[in-house]
């Protein structure tokens, strides 16, 4: 194998648990998105992300935007400006030490590991950039943005695309054979594989089975770097 020069990470099943989000998160923002709208709708950067969602929705008035965005929700649909207002709604909370991100405890360790190692690691997930960085800048273990290179969501594409990947390696100037992706979902894996990359499937709970075409660690102190 090549030697690798970058990390990308996923986050809900690799770094964070997937009740993180399921059961903290979501709920966070699905209960405070209809007032967070009415009190900064005249906001640029929410003036933006509703014109975003009337596009994408096909609807007009904001209250059909809220439910439409509601709606994304509850189906766990990665809809960009849905997205974006679930970052911003989550700024609030991280601010007020409402939120405070779980990790698994292997995660800080390894990637304080890594960057000492000169390697760069990125994240990249459905959620936005600014909600990536919100995560990982108010943990269990401390601020671990110092750490991280760079975001990417699905402004660049969505996760399970080869062109995503294509476009990430672009970015970040490295060739794709000299990078890792790190995920707990195969079809995003697969789709980084097909783009040159190296990968591992991280298994947090259960097992994939035995004919999984990636290598498969459990904790990220197995990963050989």
């Amino acid at each position: 194998m090549l030697p690798i020069d970058a990390v990308v990470l996923d986050i809900e099943g690799t770094t964070t648990s997937v009740a993180f989000a399921t059961d903290v998160l979501y709920p966070y923002a699905r209960e405070r998105l209809p007032n967070y709208v009415r009190g900064h709708r005249d906001e640029p950067e929410v003036a933006t992300i509703m014109d975003e969602a009337r596009e994408a929705g096909g609807v007009w008035n904001d209250e059909a935007v809220v439910v439409r965005m509601c709606h994304w929700m509850e189906r766990d649909q990665k809809v960009t400006p849905l997205k974006s207002l679930q970052g911003l709604i989550w700024e609030e909370g991280y601010r007020s030490g409402e939120l405070v991100s779980h990790l698994y405890p292997d995660v800080a360790p390894a990637l304080r590991a890594w960057h000492a190692m000169g390697l760069r690691l990125y994240i990249y997930s459905s959620g936005s950039a600014h909600a990536q960085r919100l995560i990982y800048g108010h943990t269990v273990d401390g601020d671990l943005t110092p750490l991280l290179s760079g975001y990417f969501d699905t402004h660049v594409g969505h996760k399970r695309e080869v062109g995503s990947y294509r476009r990430i390696a672009e970015a970040i100037g490295t060739p794709p054979g000299h990078i890792l992706f790190l995920s707990d979902v195969r079809e995003e894996l697969d789709a980084a594989r097909e783009a040159g990359w190296q990968t591992v499937w991280v298994v947090r709970d259960g097992a994939p089975g035995l004919a999984a075409a990636h290598r498969r660690v459990t904790r990220f102190d197995r990963i050989p770097l």
